[in-house]
């Protein structure tokens, strides 16, 4: 509950910045991509400011994602490394824990397998 009321008190503010900026800066404004000709463009486009704003924000956050997604590449490589080992030690010990329930079924003449002898000096 205290999460979503910090979340609110952070994202009304927020949003009443992002249309307060939408409102004053709803003036048209011409991009021009040709820097040859910049009095006749062959590609220029016109969009309201706060539309380049809002496309501008829309590119950090979506180059930043990225950015950090490519960083934590290692530690997702990693965490599948011992998702898939941490399987592979459960599965062992499921068998042997099948193993010993069985033979604590067969009772204790049924045959086992050899130990080993410990050597000592």
């Amino acid at each position: 509950m205290l999460r979503r009321i910090v979340w609110l008190l952070i994202a009304f503010p927020v949003g009443l910045l992002l249309v307060t900026l939408a409102v004053v800066n709803r003036h048209e404004v011409r991009l021009v991509l040709d820097p040859f000709r910049p009095e006749a463009p062959v590609v220029s486009l016109a969009m309201p400011f706060y539309a380049y704003l809002f496309i501008a924000l829309l590119i950090g956050v979506l180059v930043g994602g990225t950015a950090m997604w490519l960083s934590q590449a290692r530690w997702r490589k990693h965490a599948r490394h011992q998702g898939r080992a941490a399987t592979r030690w459960h599965a062992e010990a499921d068998r042997l824990t099948r193993e010993r329930d069985a033979a604590v079924a067969a009772g204790p003449h049924a045959p086992t397998r050899p130990r080993l002898a410990a050597t000592g000096t």
